[in-house]
């Protein structure tokens, strides 16, 4: 008889609210903790049990993720005072989806490698919306039978078809990086090409059709920047100040690995100066708005051309 195990879940912030939503919608035994008490209260009201600290979270599961926002969280849960380490059985599960980097999860396997925990590191793309929608896609790290077994777990989370095994332990948290880097690359690119051809007095809705049309098409052009263009939305769901701690390490991998990265260190200045600019919790696609102040207009769509284009879109 098949078991079906119980998931600890540690970090309800944007992002594990809603993964750890579709894991007890999925029928997973869950107990979670968090920083902010009443982040689990809809969980706990739908069966969770709530621990105090990670150790317990560990002590009563068989899989534990862990969901948060630096390393420097990710290491104070796992080996601080009552930490995962503290309660982790031996040949338990422990699957980090936070963005971060291998330093953690590899003391961990040096440092407790008697214990023969298994390890995953498995980043998410798809921000708050794909988290609450279960549709996130997944970059894991590690081995492939610890993969496949907890398939069905990152499945509860995530596109079946977007969950992509990439590599050894480590390539997860190298993938979800890079394509953070080039995603907020894609974002100041966009914001500064349609800013100077606004200001050249091209119709914006023009401007990007003909860019759509054009070998400079992206997904950022085509989809990701009309919650701006639409909406004026910048996403607080993700606060800029996670968005700098990114590329920071994106940066710090490229340095560890011998790569000059100019391009991507230019981008962070823009990202950092937003920051300065507008506060740590403005939206991570808040560096467009540097661009609109610089001249002096909101980059919208008219009423009618979103109109238009939502009918053609059908």
């Amino acid at each position: 008889m098949v078991t079906t195990p119980t998931v600890g879940f540690i970090g309800l912030g944007s992002m594990g609210s809603g993964m750890s939503s579709n894991l007890q919608k999925a029928g997973y035994p869950l107990v979670v903790t968090d920083v902010r008490p009443e982040a689990g209260a809809a969980l706990v009201e739908g069966g969770a049990r709530w621990a105090a600290t990670a150790a317990e979270v560990a002590a009563a599961s068989d899989i534990i993720i862990t969901m948060l926002p630096t390393p420097r969280h990710v290491t104070d849960v796992v080996s601080g005072p009552g930490g995962m380490l503290e309660g982790i059985a031996d040949g338990a599960t422990w699957i980090d989806m936070s963005t971060s980097v291998p330093e953690v999860a590899d003391r961990v396997r040096a440092e407790e490698s008697a214990r023969g925990l298994r390890i995953l590191d498995a980043p998410v793309s798809g921000m708050a919306k794909g988290a609450a929608s279960g549709m996130l896609q997944i970059f894991v790290g590690g081995d492939a039978d610890d993969v496949e077994r907890v398939r069905p777990v990152l499945e509860a989370m995530g596109d079946p078809e977007r969950i992509l095994h990439v590599g050894g332990h480590g390539a997860g948290y190298a993938v979800k990086l890079m394509i953070n880097q080039l995603w907020f690359s894609h974002l100041v690119a966009t914001a500064e090409v349609l800013a100077v051809g606004v200001r050249a007095g091209v119709d914006l809705g023009v401007l990007r059709d003909s860019l759509i049309a054009s070998p400079a098409n992206s997904t950022f052009v085509e989809r990701d920047v009309l919650s701006i263009l639409e909406h004026g939305d910048y996403d607080e769901g993700f606060a800029i100040a996670l968005a700098c701690k990114d590329l920071g390490l994106s940066i710090d991998l490229a340095r560890s690995v011998g790569v000059p990265v100019e391009l991507s260190s230019l981008v962070e200045q823009v990202y950092r100066r937003a920051r300065a600019s507008y506060g740590d919790k403005a939206g991570e696609m808040t560096p467009f708005r540097l661009y609109e102040d610089l001249i002096h207009s909101e980059l919208r769509l008219t009423p009618e051309l979103v109109l238009a284009g939502s009918e053609e879109q059908a």
